[in-house]
C-alpha cells in the first residue's frame, strides 16, 4: 500500500478510530480529496506530495481527531449516485433516506407528478426525485435559509429545477398548490436518545434538524399530516422517514388523521424506518 495510506490509517487508529473505519477513511481521503487512482493507492512507493497538500492533509487529520464528519471536512458526499455539497448547516444524507427515495420512485412511476419535500436540508430527497422521476414538478421547503442556500447549489450542480421556499411548517401555508406526493424526513430523535448517539453527530450536525421533545415525538409528523390533508390531492401519497421506536404510533396517528392504506417499511437493517399513507 502507498505509504501515505499507511500513515493516515495509523494516525486515525491512534485517534481511537476502529481499524476498519480508519482504512475506509484513509482510502476516501486519498481518492476523493487528493485524486489518487487505484494504482497509486495500492502502489508501495512514495508519491510526490507538495507542501500545500501536506498542510491540507494535516488539517483533515486534526479535524478527524476531533470526530468531525469527513463529509463536512471535504464538503461533499454521495447520495443515490449524485454528488452533493454538505456543510454543518445541513444533515449528512443517510442510507435509509436513500431507501425512502427508492420506494417513492418505484411506487410512483407516473410522469408529471407534483412533489413537495418538507424540511429539505441539503436537498437530497428533492434533487434525487427531480432527477429520477419523469417530468416531475418538485418543490422543497426548509425553515433555514442557510440550508436552502446549500440545497439550491446542489440543484444547480445536478442540473435539476426545484422551487425552493423558506417555510416554517408550524405556520399556515400560503397559496393554493396541490401535490400528488408529500415527503419529509423531519426531526425525530427524542432528547432522551442523545446518550446513545455518536460524537460526530452530536457535536457537528444541526440540532434543529435532529431532535424533538420526549413529550411530543410525533409533533412534526402530526403537523405535516395536517398540511397533507390541505395540500395533497385525494389519493395523494404521504411518505415519511420515521423513528424506528415510533412506527406503530406514527401509523395510528395517520389512520386517525384522515389517511388510509398506511404501510410501514423496514430499512436494510430491519428497522422500521419509513412509512407511506394515502389521503382519503
Amino acid at each position: 500500500m502507498n505509504p501515505l495510506y499507511i500513515y493516515i490509517k495509523q494516525k486515525l487508529i491512534a485517534a481511537s478510530y476502529a481499524e476498519t473505519e480508519a482504512s475506509a477513511l484513509a482510502r476516501w481521503i486519498l481518492e476523493e480529496e487528493f485524486g489518487f487512482s487505484t494504482l497509486e493507492l495500492y502502489a508501495g512507493k512514495d508519491t510526490d506530495f507538495p507542501m500545500e497538500k501536506r498542510n491540507r492533509l494535516n488539517d483533515i487529520l486534526v479535524r478527524l481527531a476531533r470526530f468531525e464528519p469527513i463529509q463536512y471536512i471535504i464538503g461533499k458526499t454521495e447520495f443515490c449516485g449524485l454528488t452533493l455539497k454538505v456543510s454543518s448547516d445541513v444533515l449528512i444524507p443517510r442510507p435509509e433516506t436513500a431507501e425512502l427515495v427508492d420506494w417513492i420512485v418505484s411506487d410512483c412511476p407516473q410522469s408529471g407528478l407534483r412533489v413537495l419535500d418538507i424540511g429539505t436540508g441539503s436537498g437530497c430527497i428533492a434533487i434525487t426525485l427531480a432527477e429520477r422521476m419523469v417530468e416531475a414538478e418538485v418543490s422543497a421547503w426548509d425553515i433555514s435559509e442557510k440550508a436552502l442556500a446549500v440545497a439550491r447549489e446542489n440543484a444547480l450542480r445536478n442540473n435539476v429545477r426545484i422551487a425552493f421556499s423558506c417555510m416554517d411548517v408550524f405556520n399556515e401555508p400560503t397559496g393554493t398548490s396541490v401535490f400528488d406526493i408529500i415527503v419529509s424526513n423531519p426531526p425525530y430523535i427524542t432528547e432522551s436518545e442523545r446518550a446513545e448517539m455518536e460524537r460526530n453527530v452530536l457535536d457537528y450536525e444541526p440540532e434543529t434538524a435532529l431532535f424533538v421533545p420526549d413529550t411530543d415525538p410525533l409533533r412534526f409528523y402530526r403537523r405535516i399530516a395536517h398540511i397533507g390533508n390541505q395540500m395533497l390531492k385525494p389519493g395523494g401519497k404521504l411518505f415519511f422517514e420515521i423513528n424506528r421506536a415510533y412506527g406503530s404510533e406514527t401509523a395510528a396517528m395517520l389512520k386517525y388523521g384522515g389517511y388510509s392504506q398506511v404501510e410501514v417499511r423496514s430499512d436494510s437493517y430491519g428497522n422500521a424506518r419509513m412509512i407511506k399513507a394515502i389521503k382519503r
